[in-house]
């Protein structure tokens, strides 16, 4: 911790002024500035008790962001498990999947389908990195009868 120590709620409030966090984040962040575990813990009951910081809203601020960026359900899920949020309130956005691989694939390839098997491959690597399923990777790049 610096020389002039923040208490624990300051610096959290001036973390939440930045962007949202999670529980398990804010945890991560005061053990690292030396604060101890009971004051922590109780700092973190507040914030959640005034509505400073709350997992769900957490959770929908990054699946808001994820589709914006372009991912799949498998990514989205993988971060909010990495960021410490509970499963129950694991807010996956309501998302045509299928659309989401479809725009993800055309600004990454364009419109021209697969022209081989190991390009097909290609394709098929980059969606499953974007944390698309296999079951939505072969939809997309099998020809849908809608195309992508």
């Amino acid at each position: 911790m610096s020389a002039v120590a923040l208490d624990p709620k300051a610096h959290v409030l001036r973390l939440l002024a930045r962007r949202e966090y999670s529980r398990a984040e804010l945890r991560d962040r005061l053990t690292r500035a030396g604060y101890g575990a009971e004051q922590i813990d109780s700092t973190l009951d507040a914030l959640a008790r005034e509505g400073w910081q709350d997992d769900a809203r957490y959770a929908e601020m990054l699946g808001r962001t994820r589709l914006r960026q372009g991912h799949g359900p498998l990514r989205l899920r993988r971060d909010l498990a990495r960021a410490g949020v509970d499963p129950e309130q694991m807010s996956i956005p309501q998302a045509d999947w299928l659309i989401q691989a479809r725009a993800a694939l055309h600004k990454r390839f364009g419109g021209a389908p697969a022209e081989n098997r190991r390009e097909w491959e290609r394709r098929a690597r980059f969606l499953a990195g974007r944390g698309f399923t296999s079951e939505l990777i072969r939809l997309v790049l099998d020809g849908d009868p809608d195309g992508y």
